[in-house]
């Protein structure tokens, strides 16, 4: 039985700066569901928050606290940003390039929530991409790809490793420590920006495991993508364009953003999103990101990822206006962890990023801390791991499993992701959000594979937690 010192479910960020924080000498494994670029890092445009100096953690604490919507770890927070620097200067010794400006000095942007310009970015508009790139240089250790997790090996509260699905084959890797880096929840929305392998199994199952998802009800919506092309990730058009002068306007060309928040399409993400439903629904009018303000050859510059995409699908930037519309993007809550990553109740096991939840973000994410997020806590939780002995004495579990789909599964996801999207989506009601849950319910107890099963146990829990929040709350907008 062959053991690793660690198993680590995920190559994003997270995931692969976890590995990279593990001695060269440590024998890890990294397991990709797909292809390793097919995780949100990669898709990444905006950059990465870090606070500009010294004299900056406490604002951007602040900027988190306040965006966060009370909701928020302080501690957590604190940890974010003042070892947050560290983490990105980190980055740039070991070699990673962020964009500079004419002065050869390092080019902040500002975004929405943010009382001063503190994003980082590479590559115009093409950040995730650059770090992932990067860090997949940077890796050492073994990568698994077109492997799926299907259990974790748990006995006693311990973990043991886990089960994976590969070449039709089910297989299971034993190792001293395991680390959750799954992503979070898209596709079980109708509308997302997530990669599409990334679909809140690994939530769903901690969950069957005994342990707890906090703060599910916290689903970020992101107010200007691009909803009609024909993939499952539909085209994220980035808050930067906004920070830097692209306005939200109806087809009048009326920036009506100002008459829900004085900070117009400056304001947090929760409240643009909330406001554009809100016009839509309130006026019958669609809603365009105008990028009119740009100069063609700066744009093509800055932001070539969005010009090239978006000239694929038609549109001549920055001269033509984007239909918009709020998509899935983001999701707070997740698996509880501690300030380590370490998941309570269990040994050996841990998440980091979008999977967990430290409650850093709180009832909404401010820009641009999700990739610092992932470098911050994955360090963490290697450091912690790497600190102490583990509890461990090897197990030998069956190779058995469940039949993962079966016949009418897609057409139940396919249900459930629109039920997700039109009833625990940016608007909720209480009585649509009762007869979700029953929805899901009828479909748990229906004749189904374990994976659409995980799927809706994560989903259920994102509908419980908003039918227990009576009261509007960052990204929670519920209609009494």
């Amino acid at each position: 039985m062959k053991m690793y010192d660690a198993i680590i479910i995920g190559a994003g960020i997270a995931g692969l700066n976890a590995a990279a924080k593990f001695p060269k000498d440590k024998n890890v494994l990294i397991i990709c569901k797909e292809n390793s670029w097919d995780c949100s890092t990669f898709y990444a445009q905006g950059g990465i928050a870090v606070p500009y100096d010294q004299e900056d953690i406490q604002a951007h604490i602040d900027d988190t606290i306040n965006v966060g919507s009370g909701l928020c770890d302080k501690e957590a927070v604190e940890i974010l940003c003042r070892d947050g620097r560290i983490a990105v200067d980190d980055l740039i010794n070991r070699g990673f390039e962020f964009d500079k400006g004419e002065d050869g000095k390092l080019h902040y942007t500002k975004e929405a929530g943010h009382s001063r310009a503190r994003i980082l970015h590479a590559g115009g508009d093409a950040s995730g991409r650059h770090m992932h790139h990067f860090l997949m240089r940077e890796n050492d250790h073994l990568l698994l790809y077109n492997s799926t997790v299907t259990d974790l090996l748990i006995e006693g509260s311990i973990c043991h490793g886990v089960r994976v699905y590969h070449k039709d084959t089910f297989r299971n890797y034993y190792a001293k420590t395991t680390i959750i880096a799954s992503g979070g929840v898209g596709s079980i929305y109708k509308f997302h920006t997530n990669a599409r392998a990334i679909s809140g199994e690994m939530q769903g199952l901690v969950l069957e495991k005994g342990g707890t998802l906090r703060d599910m009800e916290m689903m970020q919506f992101h107010p200007t993508v691009f909803i009609h092309n024909k993939g499952a990730r539909k085209q994220l058009l980035t808050e930067a364009l906004r920070g830097e002068g692209a306005r939200i306007v109806d087809e009048n060309e009326k920036r009506f953003l100002f008459e829900y928040d004085k900070r117009g399409p400056l304001s947090p993400r929760n409240i643009v999103s909330s406001s554009i439903f809100d016009w839509k629904k309130k006026t019958g009018l669609q809603v365009f990101l105008n990028l009119k303000n740009f100069e063609k050859a700066f744009f093509k510059k800055r932001f070539p990822t969005i010009y090239f995409n978006m000239k694929d699908l038609g549109f001549n930037l920055p001269e033509d206006e984007v239909p918009i519309s709020p998509a899935f993007h983001y999701a707070m809550g997740g698996i509880e962890t501690d300030l380590n990553g370490k998941i309570p109740n269990f040994k050996n096991l841990y998440a980091v990023g979008e999977v967990a939840c430290t409650g850093v973000h709180g009832g909404n994410r401010l820009a641009s801390n999700s990739l610092l997020e992932g470098l911050v806590f994955s360090k963490r939780a290697v450091e912690d791991i790497l600190s102490h002995e583990l509890d461990f004495e090897s197990r030998v579990f069956s190779q058995e499993e469940e039949v993962l789909v079966k016949d009418g599964d897609k057409e139940l996801k396919d249900e459930l992701r629109e039920l997700m999207w039109e009833n625990a989506g940016i608007v909720r009601e209480a009585s649509k959000l009762e007869s979700t849950l029953e929805r899901i319910e009828r479909m748990l107890h229906s004749d189904i594979g374990k994976l659409l099963r995980l799927r809706l146990k994560t989903s259920r829990e994102i509908v419980k937690s908003a039918i227990y929040r009576k009261e509007s709350l960052g990204a929670h907008y519920i209609l009494n």
